[in-house]
């Protein structure tokens, strides 16, 4: 719709025109369950006679009263609503109906299936509170937020404030209503409400200055069961105190409440004094330990933004990388200091920095400092270069300024602008002050450029075994030549024989500045070369490392024997990145994890690597070899998971890895024993989700169908049990099912988010790619559609999800040359919006890196 797309620009001028003292949001929430009533009075200062816009969409206004005057309702244009001739001091007043939104947005509706009640939440990030009340949608209008909710008086409504009592609705016994205090000022993107008979867990703590914070854990009725409010209360107390020490400064609301609410977008949304996470965080089954520990740092990373973003937020979007990594950084520094998961630093540098170098290795990469022209621009953005990059920088500028510092920095930063807005280089001026170090030209190669450096050691030795010489190179791609300023840890490991057990010990360790081309290690001539050389030990620099021949040897042979757990993750991310890279052939990759995964004991690397095989098998081993490469890897995981310790994580773990890729009769034979109990394995709790899981497995192998999914459809007839058989559904190996999820979210918009995420991700999960052939032209005829109907999260997951990945590498079976194919449409739609070339680009890229490790696999092939 014209206007929705908010430019820079049209922010910075409006933003310069009125400034926000405050809204009155009246909303009734029993009008059904399409429309809801929605009545905003702001007030707010203008420059004399100027004209500007309010934002709202909505499904009709009824109302626009401007300073007493009715303004004519088509000053509203569907998505803004013009004003005029403003006074210095101004009240606009706007009367509309808004609509439920079942895309994660707005505010969402959801009718839970077990009992039929109804569950609101609002997601406004980046700019949907204009879906609810008019508003000045951008960070930088701060104001006072006074909350005013009808509905049924069996809920249970909570905001940013603490939830008051209800009273009495006029004309409806059934009916409440909830008057929420003002807020302090913030942006309207952290603003909420959430609605309905939610279950509620309280608690408090003390804030360090003294003050008692009440704590509130929600989630479904339904889930009331499987909430260890405890836990997350527990972590949260770890959080605040952490958080109140490092920052040195009190929480800034008045409460904390907690909530797990249904068909979420994203992990969790930082609304002050109201986070929203996803209801998967709600454990029914048994999970891995690495969503255990992912459950811990979100909740630890949602409590950091209640200081960085909520009380100081950014200007505008382009420094969202600032907002997210910031919290990134600090969640993880937390978690690793402040809770049980002392080991959070192996997990960010294998699920956070592995997710980081894969996104700037794609051609739509872009600088930690973004060019956000407009709103399509950040809905994008939501990346691994805004989150893991970002972070992982501001680990490197840790390293490199002080950590006191950088708190020192951290602490003046909150003292100076709170409550207000700021831009990225008001936070480096106080860490120049606190650390004596000029960030100019520090932010300049790290902030805004593009690209990760590959550093690589070069070194001799002489017959003794002594280093004579050692420099650490640094390669940069071509697109972005620029050599930066690592600051390294470089760490020797020798294998070591100690009480009948081997090992892998650290006997070296330099630390050191590295920059430019080639840099000279002086303090390691002189030394016995170890057994093992790892650049970037401790993970302190952004950047991808390579071993050298030597002491890749010494890693295949003996990866199990690390006993830190991080230069083990170092290891593997070596050798994935050699995998994606074409230098090191999918089939050894393969044949390495099934050697040592066995070993592998912490449970976020393992989930890592269990998914980075499965990619490796599906996409870069050889085409012509995956009929015998692919029976003999779910063997061999079976095998260690029969293996591996009773009722531990990684028996578990490896079983789904087992039960997604099996695909012969026997292996598909184990999968039913085990899901109708005829095959067992000692402590092994075959319960609803990992039924699910054994389901979808025989779907997928052609032995389940929908009869079998219905069954067990019935017996977790839960949200989370629709959809699991959705995914179960859109799996099955027929033209009819792919051809059924099709129609409802390409042909159609029927399905709510959870559900349309379901049926894509079992849509190109295929054992057959033949079966995705038909639907090559179908896919790139619907996108230009796709894109401009519907929402940006809903048409997202379309462009994304519903890609023909598997066909990669498959033209001479299939007729389908993909990337040809892609090109085509590239070349053909110059004009498509931005945002969609970039994801179309990206799916591009991956295609052309399956080609070239196809073509480095084939080179190994018997």
């Amino acid at each position: 719709m014209p206007g929705e797309n908010l430019t820079r620009q049209e922010a910075a001028d409006r933003a310069a025109t009125v400034a926000v003292e405050s809204y009155d949001v009246d909303l009734d929430l029993t009008r059904g369950d399409r429309i809801f009533a929605s009545r905003t009075r702001i007030t707010f200062t203008a420059t004399p006679g100027a004209s500007t816009f309010v934002d709202l969409i909505a499904d009709a206004v009824h109302e626009i009263e401007l300073n007493g005057r009715q303004v004519d309702p088509r000053a509203w244009d569907g998505a803004r609503v013009a004003v005029e001739g403003l006074a210095e001091r101004n009240e606009l007043v706007v009367v509309a109906d808004c609509r439920y939104m079942h895309t994660g947005e707005g505010l969402h509706r959801f009718v839970d299936p077990v009992d039929d009640e109804v569950y609101l939440y609002s997601q406004f990030e980046v700019a949907d509170s204009r879906r609810v009340f008019a508003v000045f949608e951008q960070p930088d209008l701060k104001a006072e937020f006074r909350f005013s909710v009808r509905a049924p008086k069996h809920w249970t409504v909570v905001s940013n404030s603490p939830t008051p009592e209800p009273q009495a609705a006029d004309g409806d016994e059934s009916a409440a209503v909830w008057h929420f205090a003002p807020t302090p000022r913030i942006s309207s993107y952290i603003t909420a409400i959430v609605a309905g008979p939610y279950h509620r867990v309280t608690g408090e703590l003390t804030s360090s200055d003294g003050r008692t914070i009440p704590l509130g854990v929600f989630c479904r009725a339904s889930l009331a069961e499987h909430l260890d409010a405890e836990n997350v209360m527990d972590i949260t107390r770890a959080g605040f105190a952490f958080f109140e020490k490092t920052f040195d400064r009190p929480y800034p609301f008045e409460k904390y409440d907690q909530l797990f609410v249904p068909e979420f977008n994203a992990g969790a949304m930082e609304n002050a004094g109201a986070v929203t996470f996803l209801e998967n965080y709600v454990f029914r089954s048994k999970v891995p330990e690495a969503t255990v520990e992912r459950r811990v740092v979100t909740i630890l990373h949602e409590l950091a933004h209640m200081w960085f973003g909520d009380l100081v937020t950014m200007r505008w979007w382009n420094d969202l990388w600032l907002n997210e990594s910031f919290a990134e950084y600090m969640s993880t520094l937390a978690t690793a200091e402040a809770t049980e998961w002392t080991e959070a630093w192996t997990t960010f540098s294998s699920l956070e920095k592995g997710w980081a170098y894969r996104q700037d290795q794609l051609p739509s990469t872009h600088p930690i400092v973004a060019e956000i022209n407009d709103l399509e621009d950040v809905e994008v953005n939501f990346d691994g270069i805004t989150y893991a990059k970002g972070a992982s920088v501001l680990k490197q500028l840790v390293a490199w300024v002080g950590r006191e510092e950088f708190l020192a920095g951290v602490r003046r930063y909150f003292a100076k602008h709170e409550w207000g807005n700021t831009e990225l280089r008001d936070l480096l001026t106080e860490l120049e002050a606190t650390s004596g170090r000029d960030l100019t030209a520090w932010s300049q190669v790290w902030l805004e450029r593009a690209g990760v450096t590959l550093l690589r050691p070069e070194l001799t030795t002489d017959d003794d075994g002594v280093i004579t010489s050692f420099v650490v190179t640094q390669e940069v791609p071509e697109e972005y030549p620029v050599q930066r300023p690592h600051r390294l840890v470089i760490g020797g490991y020798d294998v070591v024989e100690r009480d009948g057990a081997t090992r892998l010990e650290r006997v070296l360790r330099v630390e050191t500045d590295v920059d430019g081309a080639r840099t000279e290690i002086p303090e390691l001539v002189g030394r016995p070369r170890p057994a093992l050389i790892l650049l970037n030990d401790e993970d302190l620099a952004y950047a991808k490392v390579r071993l050298d021949e030597d002491s890749l040897r010494t890693a295949v042979e003996h990866l199990a024997h690390f006993e830190d757990s991080l230069a083990r993750s170092l290891i593997w991310a070596a050798a994935w990145d050699m995998t994606r890279d074409g230098e090191l052939p999918a089939r050894e990759y393969i044949e390495l994890v099934l050697r040592n995964v066995g070993a592998q004991t912490d449970s976020t690397v393992l989930l890592v690597l269990l998914r980075q095989l499965g990619l490796a098998l599906r996409g870069y081993s050889a085409p012509e070899s995956r009929a015998e490469l692919t029976p003999r890897v779910a063997d061999r995981l079976w095998e260690i998971a029969q293996a591996a310790e009773a009722g531990s994580d990684s028996q578990l773990q490896l079983v789904r890895a087992f039960a997604h890729e099996a695909v012969t009769e026997s292996q598909l034979d184990t999968v039913a024993g085990l899901l109708d109990g005829t095959t067992t394995l000692p402590g092994l709790a075959v319960d609803t989700d990992l039924r699910w899981a054994l389901l979808t497995s025989l779907a997928a192998g052609g032995r389940a169908g929908e009869e079998e999914i219905a069954a067990e459809s019935r017996r977790d007839n839960t949200a989370a049990g629709r959809q699991a058989a959705a995914r179960a559904g859109a799996i099955i190996p027929t033209r009819e099912a792919k051809e059924q999820v099709w129609e409802s979210v390409v042909d159609s918009e029927r399905l709510p988010n959870a559900l349309q995420n379901a049926v894509v991700d079992g849509f190109t999960d295929v054992h057959d790619p033949a079966l995705l052939v038909p639907f090559v032209d179908r896919y790139f005829d619907s996108l230009e559609r796709v894109w401009a109907e519907r929402t940006n999260e809903m048409a997202q997951t379309v462009v994304t999800g519903m890609y023909p990945f598997p066909l990669a590498g498959l033209a001479d079976v299939h007729g389908v040359d993909l990337l040809a194919r892609t090109d085509e449409w590239l070349a053909a739609h110059p004009d498509a919006a931005p945002a969609l070339r970039r994801l179309v680009s990206e799916d591009r890229d991956a295609v052309r890196r399956a080609l070239a490790a196809q073509a480095a696999d084939r080179t190994t092939q018997p």
